[in-house]
């Protein structure tokens, strides 16, 4: 570096560009989380991302054992991940696994949340909402309050499935931030550096492929009908 006139970042400038890379990390989850209270669905298939990013999210976010992998394939680029010691490298292996049964507790719930679905009660509501809805359209009318409380009991049921999907979203994000933290923890400044940028340069591709095919996608639509012609 000293024949290109830059000089190498101090350990305290890296661990202040670490510590601000948490903090904004730490911060998005805190606004993610308040805005969840409002409508906690939009996050399982958020609009703002391509399918692509869509199809490889983990309720919600990154899946955790990404970040190993990820970490696996940096030790291979003989930067600073690739001096990782011996000593770190079982530390990280022992966090894999323990992320990893965290994972599948996560994945449990979730996995109790759709079974919940095919509850009694609920499939009873959708069949006697989807029954007042229909002799209404047909001009039948239900006499008194009933329509009223088939509404009011279905929007209970959807607020008792929101509340267990934002859980299963919180535990979910809390797993992520634990592997983050541990990762972190486990490694020098630099590597911390090194570690931040390549997830977060692994997001900013996959969006990029995903909004690449999107477009690709969008003129072959725009292709068909003219090869139609």
């Amino acid at each position: 570096m000293a024949s290109t006139g830059i000089t190498p970042p101090t350990e305290a400038e890296l661990r202040d560009l670490v510590s601000r890379l948490t903090t904004h990390h730490k911060g998005y989850y805190t606004e993610k989380w308040a805005a969840a209270q409002e409508d906690v669905l939009v996050f399982f298939s958020p609009a703002w991302a391509t399918p692509l990013e869509n199809a490889y999210l983990w309720l919600t976010g990154w899946k955790p054992s990404t970040a190993f992998g990820l970490v696996a394939n940096l030790r291979k680029s003989g930067m600073a991940l690739g001096s990782l010691s011996e000593e770190q490298v079982k530390r990280i292996e022992q966090l894999r696994m323990k992320i990893k049964y965290e994972e599948e507790k996560v994945d449990g719930e979730m996995e109790r949340q759709q079974v919940a679905l095919a509850d009694r009660r609920l499939v009873e509501l959708a069949r006697l909402a989807s029954r007042t809805t229909r002799i209404n359209e047909h001009g039948g009318g239900v006499g008194g309050d009933g329509p009223t409380q088939v509404s009011g009991m279905v929007d209970v049921a959807v607020r008792s499935m929101a509340v267990g999907l934002e859980r299963v979203m919180k535990a979910a994000d809390c797993v992520r931030l634990k592997t983050l933290k541990g990762l972190l923890d486990l490694m020098s400044p630099s590597q911390c550096v090194e570690f931040l940028a390549a997830i977060s340069m692994l997001q900013i591709r996959l969006r990029q492929c995903g909004q690449i095919r999107r477009r690709m996608m969008a003129q072959n639509i725009e292709i068909q009908p003219k090869l139609g012609m």
